[in-house]
């Protein structure tokens, strides 16, 4: 479990493909404080740590993590938005995020706003998830609140110190990002569409 607080911006170094399977080798801060089988979300979805240094760890994404995130295109030198585990009795500032990515999206808009940033990200609304406004989402491991919500898109608002400390800095048009939509609010709209 994860608040989508981001803790630090890694760096990839590595990536090894295994069979179905992908290592990716992360530079980050964090790495001295790690363990091995401890989860770490990575643009928001949440992977085990399988070895580690000072300096790096290394995690792996398998076939149905790279079919259905964003994981599967990251690059040699890509920036990784990083959040350890929910520590338990530690607040909880953004909202409750599971690490499972339920889709993808794709930015559709960056629009400055004299010292802040609106971001646009489209969506399969045939997949069943939805959005509300003021409501909660999560943009490549970022809790962020909803600002416009329609039926297959929705808009978030970016201040400084997230922009300055996430790779939302790096998105443009056509940056496809992962999308974790709130899950209570996924579970009344299945106990909804049970009815």
């Amino acid at each position: 479990m994860f608040t989508g607080i981001i803790e630090d911006l890694g760096i990839v170094k590595d990536l090894v493909k295994q069979n179905g399977n992908l290592h990716l080798t992360i530079q980050s801060s964090l790495a001295a404080e790690l363990k091995i089988d401890q989860s770490v979300s990575h643009n928001g979805v949440c992977l085990t740590v399988i070895a580690l240094t000072d300096s790096d760890y290394t995690v792996t994404a398998i076939k149905e993590t790279l079919d259905k995130t964003n994981i599967n295109a990251i690059k040699l030198g890509a920036s990784v938005n990083l959040e350890r585990g929910l520590k338990l009795g530690a607040r909880l500032d953004g909202h409750m995020v599971q690490g499972h990515i339920d889709q993808i999206g794709t930015c559709t808009r960056v629009k400055a706003e004299n010292g802040s940033w609106l971001y646009s990200f489209k969506y399969d609304a045939t997949l069943g998830n939805l959005t509300i406004e003021k409501g909660s989402i999560t943009v490549n491991g970022v809790s962020l609140t909803v600002v416009n919500s329609m039926d297959d898109e929705f808009s978030v608002a970016i201040i400084p110190y997230t922009y300055e400390h996430t790779n939302f800095n790096s998105f443009e048009l056509g940056t496809v990002v992962n999308l974790e939509f709130d899950v209570i609010g996924k579970y009344v709209a299945r106990l909804h569409s049970a009815r």
